[in-house]
């Protein structure tokens, strides 16, 4: 496969049940096949997304010294500001050309799952930021929970199979900022090749070159969304969960050419976590004589916690 499928979510939400089985098709497949989707019809509106990136460029654009007024210490970065060079991918040395934000979830009650995430930091200076950062982080919210829905009915699951997971899960909403590039980078890269740790991810901002997606040939391919469409892809604990019935595809931002290195580039991915307790053991309709259970048992709390650990956020 050489291009990214795409699909309308306006599909599956209709009453319409031969329009929703082509959606559950068609993405099942192409999670099959290469991981990624590009999706339409999802619930983020135009204005909402404007909004969005003028808050974020607002705030990367604040002096050095306020933004890392907002970055807390000992919570491996998962909440708030977190400066440039500080994350690299797994097994890389170099660290990612990168600054990022975190927003994360807005706990509805339960007060075990409030104790255990980070509170969301407040950016003073910026009234409207944190605002306009807990809108978008429902709307992706709510579209991840219907794109895991029809994942759901994929895999011969009950269609809410993942309802319960997801509420109040661990999810991050990380608005991205990968700044001029000022000399020369030698092995680093925007995002060096990685897979994501969680179930889904929901990417703003690839519109344009740099996203890059490896196929099942080794090959790199640019993935490029039109503007109404949110980039998703399948991330490691998904992957896990169906033993890889469902691909995990690595995928990198690349540097672009030197003309444009004087240009930032901004993008804003939504990584949809269930909550840390989601047993990611392998699904026994995902096991056969062909595909034996290719993972041990774990949590989803603990294979984060694994995953921060190699990317550096978290020491052990």
């Amino acid at each position: 496969m050489n291009t990214i499928p795409s699909v309308n979510l306006n599909d599956f939400i209709s009453n319409n049940s031969e329009k929703k089985q082509e959606f559950v098709n068609a993405i099942g497949k192409a999670y099959e096949e290469i991981g990624f989707v590009a999706l339409k019809g999802h619930f983020l509106d135009d204005a909402l997304v404007a909004n969005l990136y003028k808050e974020v460029k607002n705030f990367f654009n604040l002096p050095l010294d306020i933004k890392k007024k907002y970055e807390i210490p000992g919570i491996g970065g998962q909440r708030g500001y977190v400066s440039f060079g500080k994350e690299s991918a797994k097994g890389k040395k170099e660290a990612d050309l990168k600054e990022f934000w975190h927003f994360g979830q807005y706990v509805e009650n339960n007060e075990k799952l409030q104790a255990e995430y980070p509170n969301n930091v407040i950016v003073e200076e910026l009234p409207e930021f944190n605002k306009v950062g807990k809108e978008a982080y429902k709307m992706l919210e709510k579209t991840a929970k219907y794109v895991l829905r029809a994942l759901a009915l994929h895999l011969g699951l009950d269609e809410t199979y993942f309802d319960s997971y997801i509420f109040n899960g661990n999810s991050i909403l990380r608005p991205i900022h990968y700044p001029p590039i000022t000399q020369e980078p030698n092995d680093a890269v925007r995002a060096a090749a990685h897979g994501d740790i969680n179930l889904i991810t929901l990417l703003m901002g690839a519109q344009g070159k740099g996203l890059q997606v490896q196929n099942h040939k080794g090959e790199w391919i640019d993935a490029i969304a039109e503007p109404d469409e949110l980039m998703i892809n399948v991330g490691d604990m998904l992957s896990r969960h169906t033993n890889n019935k469902l691909k995990s595809t690595i995928h990198r931002v690349v540097n672009p050419p030197k003309e444009l290195w004087g240009t930032s580039r901004y993008s804003i991915p939504f990584f949809m976590h269930p909550i840390s307790d989601m047993k990611l053991h392998v699904l026994e309709n995902c096991v056969d004589k062909n595909n034996p259970k290719a993972f041990d048992d774990i949590t989803a709390g603990e294979f984060l916690n694994e995953r921060l650990v190699e990317l550096g956020l978290i020491k052990k």
